[in-house]
């Protein structure tokens, strides 16, 4: 459920709606009842604006910040490419 603050509930509270936006729970402001605005953390605001990097620079990215080898991630993957000649097949 989408947790709704008055204007002056969030005012005196911004630390705390603040840290509950950061750990992803929206929070609806609203004005003499009526919902005026939505703080979004920024993670959910870039997704829903499509500023998430496309999929090759999430890859670029990683690379960037770990370290294969020491992960062993090659290693992981050896040998699981199937070598066999496969099926017989007729169209």
């Amino acid at each position: 459920m989408l947790k709704q603050l008055s204007i002056a509930e969030a005012k005196n509270s911004l630390p705390a709606v603040v840290h509950d936006v950061e750990e992803g729970q929206p929070v609806e402001i609203t004005r003499r009842g009526e919902p005026v605005a939505v703080l979004l953390s920024v993670h959910e605001y870039r997704r829903l604006n499509g500023v998430v990097p496309d999929f090759w620079a999430a890859v670029q990215s990683f690379r960037r910040e770990h370290d294969l080898e020491a992960l062993q991630a090659e290693a992981a993957f050896v040998d699981l490419h199937d070598r066999s000649a496969g099926r017989n097949f007729k169209w």
